[in-house]
């Protein structure tokens, strides 16, 4: 499964923004963005002109960080939003919410999406009864996530709820924390997405 293994702190710097891909270094002190907020390289600190297409492509390149997703895949995700009704922007960005990686980690069953793909491959999760260990399965609404029976004893996977135990969850999710079960209630509105993503910029970008 091909992802990025460089330093995901750097990839904040160059978009400007905390794209929290480091779990609980994000929250600290520690995170880079607090005293070095300013694009990575020699000349990061010059001030630079950016015209409407690099706007667009920053705009694509932060979705792409923050939800952890190649290029190909993205493209394709873009595909599939296009061709559906509604809002191409909107639709895409509920496609990315979807991302069974990315449901765990809002539910606080991951501390970072990172982590969340990875417990994932591991196999710690089932939907719908069934184990799935592809991080980029997109959920549905009615699908049940739940964690493995044989998985809640793990002692990763209990300090990783006990450190995200108080993590609010979207409302699009009705979570039981007694029986570590989620159920999807509806896909994500815009409203409902807190991603600091310019959807309508990506949707610019790829239409030229």
């Amino acid at each position: 499964m091909a992802r990025y293994t460089g330093p995901v702190c750097k990839l904040c710097r160059r978009e400007g923004d905390k794209l929290f891909l480091k779990g609980d270094k994000c929250y600290s002190e520690k995170c880079p963005m607090n005293n070095r907020n300013f694009v990575p390289g020699q000349h990061g600190k010059g001030r630079k002109k950016t015209s409407e297409y690099g706007l667009q492509l920053r705009a694509k390149q932060k979705a792409r960080r923050y939800y952890g997703v190649l290029e190909g895949q993205f493209y394709h995700y873009f595909e599939i939003a296009e061709r559906k009704s509604g809002v191409t922007g909107e639709n895409l960005l509920r496609l990315l919410e979807s991302r069974l990686d990315n449901v765990v980690y809002r539910l606080g069953w991951a501390s970072s999406r990172a982590e969340a793909r990875q417990l994932v491959v591991h196999g710690h999760f089932t939907v719908n009864g069934h184990k799935t260990n592809i991080p980029s399965y997109l959920l549905k609404a009615g699908d049940v996530i739940a964690i493995k029976q044989g998985s809640r004893d793990s002692v990763k996977v209990k300090e990783v709820l006990e450190a995200n135990a108080s993590r609010p969850v979207p409302q699009w999710l009705d979570l039981n924390r007694e029986t570590l079960e989620c159920k999807v209630i509806n896909l994500p509105e815009r409203s409902e997405i807190d991603a600091p993503i310019e959807e309508q910029l990506i949707v610019e970008f790829y239409s030229k």
